[in-house]
């Protein structure tokens, strides 16, 4: 048991809190980003789809920040657009799209060329230059199954949607699609992740992420008031 030694300080410290801005990492959707989501959330309210693409754009902002060789108006919103396809595959037949030991190719496929067909209205709609939408389709077309990537804006893309599967979130949610326990969530997803990735900076993610998944589940943790 733990014995709680902390109260309210009793005055206010917010005079000493840093603007947003100050802070690394600390982000908000991009003007140009924002406008990309509107177009793509209606594509993206299935499976939890339109929140894990945002949980992937904030782990491409965090792994930009490291990878400066990659273009933020390339990856930015391809990794808001990668998965608008799975909109036109029927909802029951996601999960065994993509369930482990198993899945359906065939859907994957359709996701990636239907994203890639949603992607250049998205961004052709928005005025984006031609070589910008042409590189952005060139990722989406093939994000899941092409297991090479094309550049380095489709190493960030990939490693951002796969490293959303280790975040306290992802875990959360592929324990509901496949009805296994935290735990049982955390090592399928982590072995999947971890021996899947491109860069230095998410490999490094990948372990913090999945040491917190540790200790959220640990005996030491789960015991304490």
């Amino acid at each position: 048991m733990s014995l709680s030694s902390s109260t309210r300080l009793g005055r206010d410290i917010r005079s000493h809190i840093p603007p947003a801005s100050d802070v690394p990492g600390v982000i908000r959707l991009r003007d140009q980003d924002s406008a990309v989501w509107e177009l793509a959330a209606p594509y993206l309210a299935v499976r939890n789809n339109d929140s894990h693409t945002l949980y992937a754009y904030g782990l491409a902002r965090a792994l930009l920040a490291s990878l400066p060789d990659a273009d933020p108006e390339v990856v930015l919103p391809a990794i808001l657009l990668h998965d608008t396809g799975w909109s036109t595959v029927s909802d029951d037949l996601i999960l065994e799209a993509i369930a482990p030991g198993g899945g359906r190719p065939d859907l994957v496929l359709q996701h990636e060329k239907e994203g890639a067909r949603i992607a250049t209205e998205v961004l052709t709609a928005l005025g984006r230059e031609r070589e910008i939408v042409r590189r952005v389709v060139e990722i989406i077309d093939g994000h899941d199954s092409r297991l090479v990537a094309l550049s380095a804006e489709d190493e960030v893309v990939k490693d951002a949607d796969k490293l959303w599967r280790v975040t306290p979130h992802g875990i959360a949610i592929v324990c509901g699609w496949f009805g296994l326990t935290r735990e049982e969530s955390l090592r399928i997803t982590s072995l999947r992740v971890q021996d899947n990735l491109f860069t230095d900076p998410a490999r490094a993610m990948a372990r913090g992420f999945a040491a917190i998944g540790s200790i959220d589940i640990a005996s030491q943790r789960t015991g304490l008031i």
